[in-house]
């Protein structure tokens, strides 16, 4: 596979395409008066990358920067220090600089390990496609571990020419600007480059990341962006808009307008890791009627005083969001449990409170039939 600029002469150019900085080099400083040279990692394959310096794409041994912890292993997007030219062959990443911000997720393991998408990115795209129905649930995720790796998260809506109604479209944008507060919504189509400057502009400073499902159009978008086929196309089945993973490792472009591309596989599962924060920012429209509740800890069930009941009772809150919320929470909790002894205690004790109070309850009723 090739790279953009990977035929650059040896100089900063090439470092600065990738989003080299005084920030970045101020990192670097240890390891450059080692004689070890930056780059960035713009693909890792079985224990080895394609990391982009000074002098062109190199490939290096990533036998040095193993950690048995899955979210500390070399990842696309890392800024690396890497042996300097005429060491030997293989060359080694002997360091990987501290990542701004990091999208991760829970695997799809029993063991629930979490694991490293990309790094050091700026702007997450979520790309969703518009030749099957709307799955909010699923965007809600995709846009909790955006927000909770400390990116900004565009959903675009991919294939926007099979919606050939306009109020069709604005309806479906709608639809999902409802569940993504703070989130720019871009309807898009590779095949008639509607929505494609739109988010030309969006991707142009910084590192962006593309999300998605298989058959959601990533490949076809990234190739857009580019302005060349860097990435392999296959059709998805028009019964479900499925596709096969054409895209089977995480690549790094850069971009010709400025900024760089990571393309990921697409996902099957969207599993939370430890992302308390960014469903709270998904759902900030009820952690906002929560501060009004009368209780600070309040269910949100059948408590006196219920801001959020009262929202639903109104109907200015969904009943659906609420329910995605909770269950977003709950799945967050029982991962975070698993590596947090004292939480898993104090799970313990709520559902030994909460057994306690059921049956206390069934015991009255009987008590009153009685």
């Amino acid at each position: 596979m090739s790279f953009p600029l990977s035929s650059v002469t040896s100089d900063s150019s090439l470092l600065d395409a990738h989003g080299w900085d005084s920030g970045w080099a101020s990192l670097f400083a240890p390891y450059a008066a080692q004689g070890l040279v930056p780059g960035r990692v713009v693909r890792v394959d079985r224990g080895q990358c394609d990391v982009a310096t000074a002098e062109g794409i190199v490939r290096a041994d990533t036998a040095f920067v193993t950690p048995h912890d899955p979210l500390r292993v070399v990842c696309t997007g890392d800024w690396a220090a890497v042996d300097p030219a005429g060491v030997g062959d293989p060359r080694y990443v002997r360091a990987c600089l501290p990542r701004r911000t990091a999208f991760a997720r829970s695997t799809s393991s029993k063991r629930s390990e979490g694991q490293i998408l990309a790094a050091n990115v700026d702007h997450a795209v979520i790309t969703v496609s518009l030749a099957v129905e709307l799955d909010l649930g699923r965007i809600e995720r995709f846009l909790a571990l955006a927000w909770e790796s400390g990116a900004q998260p565009t959903v675009v809506l991919s294939k926007a020419d099979l919606v050939p109604d306009p109020v069709g479209l604005s309806y479906l944008v709608e639809d999902v600007e409802t569940v993504a507060p703070g989130v720019q919504v871009v309807p898009l189509s590779s095949t008639t480059g509607e929505g494609l400057d739109v988010l030309s502009a969006v991707v142009a400073g910084g590192t962006t990341v593309l999300l998605g499902v298989s058959g959601a159009g990533k490949s076809t978008l990234a190739n857009a962006l580019v302005g060349e086929d860097v990435m392999t196309v296959q059709a998805a089945r028009d019964i479900d808009g499925k596709g096969r993973h054409t895209t089977t490792t995480r690549n790094l472009f850069v971009l010709p307008g400025g900024g760089v591309l990571i393309d990921t596989p697409g996902l099957r599962g969207v599993g939370l890791w430890d992302a308390e924060t960014g469903v709270g920012q998904v759902f900030s429209e009820i952690e906002e009627l929560a501060a009004n509740c009368r209780f600070h800890d309040c269910a949100h069930e059948a408590e006196p005083g219920c801001a959020v009941a009262a929202a639903i009772e109104d109907g200015s809150l969904p009943v659906r969001r609420l329910e995605s919320y909770r269950k977003l929470l709950r799945e967050n909790q029982r991962i975070v449990a698993k590596t947090d002894a004292r939480l898993r205690t104090e799970i313990l004790k709520d559902w030994k409170r909460r057994g306690a109070e059921g049956r206390r309850a069934m015991e009255l009723k009987r008590g009153h039939a009685r």
